[in-house]
């Protein structure tokens, strides 16, 4: 069946549906991945947008359902040069088309995304639109304008509902779900900390009320500047106990601390970014997901510049000179992507058992990350 894409400038693509016969807007993203798209389906940061994955053949080792990082996809649309129609890994139970017209997701394949990426690239973030039912552009230009940013609260259809409790031991942190992967979760577990995840609009003195040792802000989909009220209760909390942030959980502690956020061109979206450790020297190559990031002529009094994209130069991490908190903007969990910067979580755990103190904390230290 013909299915359309269609940008908001106006540009059309032509391709073949994939998925579930419908229509869908969302922001236009590329994802630079060569596997991992169970994980890229299911990442709760991917929610609003229509994600095109720029390896060429997709699903040849179909969908099992273990990699899963949520309960189910996220994403608005899937974008893709070429589906393949039998795939074969030993735990598969499903092909990827079968899994997107089981989850309601509209997709597009047969077209041409390396055209698309350096059209984003070249032009920046751009809203577009996939149907296989319209097959007027102008019309298909005219609905996805209808559709308002004010429609959408991206964190609120991601967060859950209630207070979940996972077994461990100790120490017992306290998740702020904006979107969490289940890596992250995972991570912590192995790990034998204690987890409790709270809803993303969870007030400052509740969390107090369930003595945490440390909070992690998670990840999520979606501007952080539209959550004033998430980052004033995050204000709150600040030199209570250890905070740790991962994506947009960097950018909303990086608010709360005084930070401003802007949009990037068209995002970092990937696992192959290299970003440097400004404390070791190190260089790190890591899985990201994310459309802003912190300003650097803004940065708040107090705050180290700890890690930095080798790319385009932008802030991938900071930490607090007094305060016990510190954020990344990459996914050190992965899932997918490589694993060079999972020790960041035992690292939050030895904050912790400290008392708080960070390497930025120590002297010399300072005089090297500055």
């Amino acid at each position: 069946m013909t299915a359309l894409l269609v940008l908001e400038d106006g540009r059309v693509f032509k391709g073949e549906l994939l998925g579930k016969n419908g229509t869908t807007t969302g922001e236009i993203v590329f994802n630079t991945s060569m596997t991992g798209y169970e994980e890229i389906l299911t990442d709760p940061s991917y929610r609003g947008q229509l994600v095109t994955l720029t390896y060429p053949l997709i699903g040849n080792y179909g969908i099992n359902g273990s990699d899963n990082e949520s309960y189910k996809s996220h994403l608005s649309g899937l974008i893709i040069k070429e589906l393949c129609k039998t795939p074969n890994h030993w735990q598969s139970d499903n092909n990827l088309n079968g899994y997107l017209q089981k989850e309601g997701i509209v997709g597009i394949t047969d077209i041409d995304t390396r055209a698309l990426t350096r059209h984003i690239r070249k032009k920046g973030c751009m809203q577009g639109i996939i149907s296989s039912e319209i097959m007027d552009t102008e019309k298909l230009i005219e609905k996805m304008k209808n559709k308002k940013k004010t429609d959408e609260k991206l964190v609120e259809e991601v967060s859950m509902e209630k207070i979940t409790k996972y077994s461990g031991d100790s120490p017992r942190i306290i998740i702020m779900d904006f979107g969490v992967k289940y890596n992250i979760i995972r991570s912590f577990q192995k790990l034998n900390a204690e987890l409790i995840t709270v809803p993303y609009n969870t007030k400052a003195d509740q969390i107090r009320s369930l003595k945490p040792d440390g909070i992690l802000l998670s990840n999520g989909p979606g501007d952080p500047r539209d959550l004033p009220e998430v980052v004033a209760e995050i204000k709150k909390l600040i030199n209570t106990v250890p905070i740790f942030g991962i994506c947009l959980g960097h950018q909303l502690l990086g608010m709360a601390l005084g930070c401003k956020i802007y949009k990037l061109k068209f995002g970092h979206h990937g696992g192959n970014h290299p970003v440097k450790d400004l404390y070791t020297g190190r260089i790190k190559i890591t899985s990201q997901n994310h459309g802003y990031a912190i300003e650097k002529n803004n940065m708040s009094c107090g705050l180290n510049i700890s890690h930095m994209n080798l790319n385009d130069g932008t802030i991938e991490g900071i930490s607090h000179r007094k305060y016990s908190c510190f954020s990344l903007q990459y996914h050190p969990e992965a899932g997918p992507g490589p694993n060079d910067s999972n020790t960041i979580f035992s690292y939050f755990i030895d904050v912790i058992k400290s008392g708080g103190k960070m390497r930025c904390h120590s002297e010399k230290i300072y005089k090297v990350s500055s």
